[in-house]
């Protein structure tokens, strides 16, 4: 009898290697190549086969609003883009105890106790259903009407799933778990990932329940697993936080039917994860005003804006390269913001320890935030706090001017429902402004600077050439 013919898989990219080595030559990952067994049958082609005729229509024939499943919990339809489409498929994935099982057990229960009463179902492959149980018993939904299975073989699950009383949402926990009888692979590879999503998202489509799959993250915070599956879905969504804060951020990175960028806020308390309706509160509960080193930044994440605490300090470094630490924002920027506060303002800040921290957790992306954080950077430097009430936002460019940002209007609007009434904020074009902020427009960096009572900036060094010999 031959033997079957095995290969080396990367558990990151998906890339087939004939023998084993310690790094993956197509996505560079280190130890990531997993023997796994070829089919012995592989498709060779379409052959002289016909295949069948595809029934093409028009755009006109789509309905104009996709029927939506509202669970209840308004954070959670919030990021989905406004409920569970049916048909549909979401990947949820977060590091481990960050609140995964937690929410979506929440999210069952209040889909099978609303309006709709739909049926739902919980399908454990790590837990089982005594584990479960005392988990709804602790959030105080033990009575709900959840069905709760604990099953690792797609094929069961495939047959309980395909009846005329199957339920509408189903949960999947997790997609690592879960294995296909069909391939030789040990479950949570490559091939098992893909294969037993593939055959979950088809049935799913054919019989129109909503799937919800959980995701485990690698140590770099990416869905574990081949990066397919991220591209199967129709929804990706990510359970972020801090494990030294009670909040608990679900943010939405790809959506087929809603806005991206996306997020609702939970709070982590010993009933279970609740929703947070107003965050920038919850941001700001612990703001001291008249203290050095933070402003407070307007951001928009989504279709939300949040005010949140940019923190930053300054102190002498007692070594020859000083280190910077940087928690909620990018580091690059960072280097950028203070090489322009040194060459374009003429502070000499960069030969210090930087410390940069967004408070409450929270991870921001977007450029605006370059203002808010050379604000409080120089804030920290020359020992003299923001002034009270006051929001900034904006983007900086290299040769030091502030540049506009969009969504000014809900960011002011934010600002002044929690009583803040001043704006530091950049040149804009048509903007009528928000009834008691009283706005400040800066052009260049250097108007922030000179906002504080800073030592006199140097001359800008030229850059010069050395000269050539001839």
């Amino acid at each position: 009898m031959a033997r079957a013919q095995s290969r080396f898989v990367c558990q990151q990219c998906g890339a087939a290697h004939p023998r084993w080595a310690g790094r993956c030559d197509a996505c560079g990952g280190w130890n990531s190549l997993v023997e796994e067994v070829a089919r012995e049958n592989t498709p060779k082609g379409l052959g002289g086969g016909k295949g069948k005729k595809l029934a093409f229509s028009t755009l006109e024939s789509a309905p104009a609003v996709l029927p939506r499943r509202l669970s209840g919990i308004a954070e959670f339809d919030r990021v989905t883009g406004g409920g569970l489409v049916p048909g549909s498929a979401l990947l949820v994935g977060g590091d481990p105890g960050i609140g995964k099982s937690t929410v979506l057990l929440q999210v069952l229960s209040a889909l099978g106790k609303g309006g709709g009463k739909l049926r739902a179902a919980y399908v454990s492959g790590e837990e089982s259903l005594d584990q479960i149980r005392l988990r709804a018993m602790r959030l105080g939904v033990g009575a709900a009407p959840v069905a709760l299975a604990a099953a690792t073989s797609i094929r069961d699950i495939a047959a309980s799933l395909d009846a005329s009383d199957a339920p509408e949402v189903v949960v999947i926990d997790s997609i690592q778990t879960m294995y296909l009888d069909t391939l030789d692979s040990a479950p949570g590879t490559v091939s098992q990932v893909r294969g037993a999503a593939q055959e979950l998202i088809r049935l799913a489509k054919q019989r129109g329940f909503c799937v919800i799959l959980v995701g485990h993250v690698t140590k770099e915070g990416m869905i574990a697993g081949p990066r397919v599956l991220e591209h199967m879905v129709d929804t990706v969504l990510y359970f972020e936080g801090e494990r030294g804060h009670q909040f608990r951020i679900l943010r939405a990175v790809k959506n087929r039917f809603g806005p991206t960028d996306e997020i609702g806020v939970f709070e982590m308390t010993d009933a279970g994860l609740i929703e947070v309706p107003n965050p920038s509160a919850l941001f700001l509960s612990e703001r001291h005003g008249d203290i050095s080193g933070a402003a407070v930044f307007a951001g928009v994440e989504g279709t939300r804006p949040v005010l949140v605490e940019v923190q930053a300090l300054v102190a002498p470094s007692p070594l020859g390269t000083p280190r910077r630490a940087v928690v909620g924002w990018d580091g690059n920027r960072l280097a950028m913001i203070l090489a322009v506060l040194e060459a374009r303002c003429g502070l000499q800040i960069g030969f210090n320890d930087i410390y940069l921290n967004v408070a409450g957790g929270m991870r921001i992306s977007e450029p605006a935030a370059d203002l808010a954080v050379a604000a409080a950077l120089v804030s920290a430097f020359v020992q003299q706090p923001v002034p009270a009430e006051t929001v900034v936002f904006g983007e900086i460019g290299l040769s030091g001017e502030v540049r506009p940002v969009g969504q000014s209007d809900a960011r002011l609007k934010e600002a002044a429902k929690l009583g803040f009434t001043a704006a530091l904020l950049p040149p804009q074009r048509g903007r009528t402004g928000v009834a008691g902020v009283t706005l400040r427009e800066l052009r260049h960096l250097r108007h922030l600077v000179e906002l504080f009572d800073a030592p006199r900036p140097r001359v800008e060094r030229e850059l010069r050439t050395p000269a050539v010999r001839r």
